[in-house]
């Protein structure tokens, strides 16, 4: 059995350094984490700022990107379904062509890009220009998939304003030009779990452009998006 006196000494807090260098080296290695730790963050920052743009003022392309972000009994969740009104406007204004819908279908009862597609088509998009892609589990996996599978060159990325710049910075790495359109939303819950989410996120992102990991699923190349355009051109 712990004595008391025992188990306060084990919770008792490290001392401080008693030396003036022991303390300066303190607050070094405290100010290096703190670097390393907003280095992820900055350098997004500094890769997609200028990149990001509103639907009025992004420079046309011929694809438009839309990431996944979760159903609601088989539905769009709000967030989703604004990152739509947002593709759809950029389709109806002419500044898109084709929309790449990129999200989860691993299971057989959770379809994010049919169910992306049949909003997408209720509100004016025509089937033949939109092109699903059911491996986008993750950005990384999407901005891969967008370029080797699909053969995106060039696109406008829709997402949430603070989510946006991971999205055009990992795009970009991945081989994409990419110009972003950030959707406003108020700053409600599920705004604030966003932007903390992004904190952490931002890391593994770094992680991504330097490893450069192969997607959960590759597979083979599709025509999806080259078919999409003639049709576009007819």
């Amino acid at each position: 059995m712990n004595r008391p006196g025992s188990l306060l000494t084990r919770l008792r807090p490290p001392r401080l350094p008693r030396t003036q260098r022991g303390r300066r080296r303190l607050v070094q290695a405290a100010m290096a984490g703190c670097v390393l730790a907003l280095a992820p963050a900055t350098w997004m920052h500094a890769v997609a700022d200028s990149r990001v743009r509103t639907t009025a003022d992004v420079p046309a392309q011929e694809v438009a990107v839309v990431f996944g972000a979760g159903l609601w009994e088989g539905r769009p969740t709000p967030y989703l379904a604004h990152r739509l009104d947002a593709a759809a406007e950029l389709y109806r204004t002419g500044k898109v062509k084709v929309v790449l819908v990129t999200g989860d279908n691993s299971r057989a009862d959770y379809d994010e890009p049919d169910a992306m597609r049949g909003y997408l088509s209720e509100r004016g998009v025509p089937d033949d220009r939109i092109v699903s892609d059911y491996a986008g589990f993750d950005t990384w996996d999407s901005c891969v998939r967008a370029k080797e599978i699909f053969g995106v060159d060039r696109a406008v990325l829709v997402t949430q304003g603070f989510h946006i710049r991971r999205a055009v910075a990992l795009c970009r790495s991945a081989g994409v030009d990419s110009y972003g359109v950030g959707v406003s939303e108020p700053h409600d819950a599920t705004w604030y779990y966003g932007g903390v989410r992004e904190m952490f996120a931002a890391g593994k992102a770094a992680l991504d452009v330097v490893f450069e990991p192969d997607p959960r699923y590759l597979g083979d190349q599709e025509a999806g998006v080259t078919e999409a355009l003639a049709a576009a051109e007819d």
